[in-house]
């Protein structure tokens, strides 16, 4: 699902002002809203699974995902952040328990060290829990050509790595040599 996290009176706001996009709280706050709607949609006494979550977020959108996540603890699985802030999320890094994956453009310099100090302070994840990496040629905005085609093979393997479901389905097995 893609949510506009801003309503279109604020978007215009925000165009003008800029001012609405660094206002982490207010975004990861309805990023939250949003996850407990999709979690209160599924209703687990009709067998239905709870689905598992990811947050992909670019820009200060990603320091929201990280915020909401460290919020949302027991029901977000991982997290993308692409040419993100994560920075931004302050405080709440270090309360971060979804596998993370930092992707920055390697001509976004800026970036580049706003996120090396974000990863080093994701301090629950261990380090196959969380990565930062950096596409040789990028710039903020993924713009050139092939750049979002790798933003999205990784972020899917990353998806595909973290939001497996738990439980078995009939008619898989327990790997008894593991």
């Amino acid at each position: 699902m893609l949510f506009d996290l801003l309503t279109k009176e604020e978007g215009v706001i925000d165009d003008q002002t800029r001012s609405l996009r660094f206002d982490i709280g207010l975004l990861a706050n309805r990023l939250v809203g949003a996850t407990d709607w999709l979690l209160q949609s599924f209703d687990a006494s009709d067998g239905d699974d709870l689905p598992s979550i990811g947050y992909f977020g670019a820009s200060t959108g990603a320091a929201a995902a990280l915020v909401a996540a460290a919020k949302k603890a027991g029901d977000v699985k991982a997290v993308v952040s692409r040419g993100g802030r994560p920075d931004l999320a302050g405080e709440y890094l270090d309360q971060v328990r979804a596998p993370t994956l930092l992707l920055v453009g390697g001509n976004d310099e800026q970036v580049i060290g706003l996120n090396q100090k974000a990863y080093d302070k994701l301090a629950l994840l261990k380090n196959d829990e969380k990565k930062l990496t950096i596409i040789p040629g990028a710039t903020h905005l993924f713009e050139e050509p092939g750049k979002l085609e790798q933003v999205a093979e990784l972020a899917g393997g990353w998806f595909s790595c973290f939001l497996r479901h738990q439980r078995l389905t009939e008619g898989e097995k327990v790997d008894s040599q593991a």
